[in-house]
């Protein structure tokens, strides 16, 4: 792969807030960021598009491009339910002269830091409690009982891997997150923070 620009990474069990960061940052015009559509296999939900959401594979096209080794770091997370980052999406965005945004899953998040760890940002947001995380993912109801509860059960064992990642955000009070991350990005890649508001 040809380098280009930074990769910042933001990680989380589901529900803690991580895609509310990420589309705040990436409004954020002097962070030059652009986001990192994910490959899936899993079926699109409501409106969702394909090459805007994420790139639907079935499951046999992506083992193709696992065996064809197209992946910067992929994962099966439940029974043929892959998501990965493909290498072309990174270089497509290096291309264009800017900095890779990533919303990925925890170990997604370390593989690609392992790869890459000059030029990575890896941050963990953690949410207040995995009560609080329960209660996030009902409000949603997009999923069963049965989905939540694996996603429960998965995020005691992310939250575990939070010392690995570069920085941890907590997101209690989402202003102050989406501040801090504003400011720790904003080191990261060398851009002014703009003044406050009166």
């Amino acid at each position: 792969m040809t380098e280009g620009g930074k990769l910042i990474i933001f990680s989380a069990p589901s529900g803690s807030g991580k895609t509310t960061i990420v589309k705040h940052l990436l409004d954020q015009l002097e962070l030059n960021l652009a986001f990192s559509i994910s490959a899936t296999s899993r079926p699109r939900r409501g409106k969702e598009k394909n090459g805007v959401n994420y790139y639907f594979m079935s499951v046999s096209q992506f083992k193709r491009h696992i065996k064809d080794g197209d992946f910067l770091e992929w994962e099966e997370v439940y029974r043929d339910n892959f998501y990965g980052t493909l290498k072309s999406e990174v270089e497509r965005l290096w291309a264009e002269g800017k900095n890779v945004i990533f919303d990925i899953d925890v170990s997604g998040g370390l593989r690609i830091k392992k790869k890459f760890p000059e030029k990575t940002l890896a941050v963990f947001v953690k949410p207040p409690s995995v009560d609080e995380l329960k209660i996030r993912l009902k409000k949603r109801s997009t999923e069963s009982d049965d989905k939540i509860n694996m996603r429960i059960a998965k995020a005691s064992v992310e939250l575990a891997t939070a010392p690995q990642f570069d920085k941890i955000i907590k997101n209690y009070d989402l202003d102050v997150a989406l501040n801090e991350a504003h400011r720790l990005v904003a080191e990261f890649v060398g851009a002014e923070m703009p003044p406050k508001e009166d």
